[in-house]
């Protein structure tokens, strides 16, 4: 497939993903699977390896690194990698520079922002707080185990939240998928952990460089 990619956006509601494109969490999403994984016997996973499993659901996650898809199992290594993300590991996260910058403009020009993450909407909410940003987004979509992001922009759409116009943000493949699916213009960036390769492959309308790229021209009247 091939496809164009745009450079500049203007429209007046932007979906932002949360690990990867807010924030680095590798820190916390390591230690927390690592803590599940060693909990039922498994051998941990490394820094290095660590990167492919931030941004898809955590029950897809387990099942790829365990290779089952054992429900009850599944919801078992789920239940306790929250068990330590929920005391230390949402807060093991690092913002991106230039990210409060872009969320300031934005916000000054006009733009609605949301957040549409596969992470727990509390555990969403509590990483923003800790940055001093949450005032900057009007709602949180979290996720859940067996909850694709495809479904919760569905909901989005039903709700009234997001119009078709909006713009979904995120760094991995599954955001472009999710956005598309729904008929949403999907913005790549390459500042977190999708690669190059990955996202011109999934064909988003726009790619972006660095978190500065954010700072688009104010919205359509």
């Amino acid at each position: 497939m091939t496809c164009q990619v745009k450079s500049m956006l203007t429209d007046n509601v932007l979906v932002f993903d949360l690990d990867g494109t807010i924030s680095d969490p590798a820190f916390g999403i390591l230690r927390s699977l690592n803590h599940a994984l060693q909990s039922f016997g498994y051998p941990p996973v490394s820094h290095e390896q660590v990167g492919q499993y931030i941004g898809p659901p955590l029950d897809e996650v387990f099942r790829t690194i365990v290779g089952t898809s054992n429900r009850a199992h599944i919801a078992a290594l789920v239940a306790r990698y929250r068990e330590r993300y929920a005391g230390a590991g949402y807060g093991e996260n690092r913002l991106y520079s230039g990210i409060l910058e872009a969320l300031v403009e934005l916000s000054n020009r006009g733009f609605g922002i949301g957040l549409c993450t596969s992470k727990r909407a509390d555990f969403a909410q509590k990483i923003l707080e800790n940055f001093g940003i949450r005032r900057y987004f009007g709602f949180i979509s979290g996720g859940d185990v067996g909850v694709k992001k495809e479904q919760q922009l569905a909901e989005l759409l039903a709700a009234g939240t997001i119009p078709r116009s909006a713009a979904m943000i995120g760094d991995r493949a599954v955001d472009v998928h999710a956005a598309r699916a729904n008929g949403l213009l999907s913005v790549a960036v390459l500042w977190g952990y999708g690669s190059r390769e990955e996202l011109i492959a999934a064909c988003p309308d726009f790619l972006l460089e660095t978190p500065a790229d954010l700072r688009f021209p104010g919205p359509l009247a």
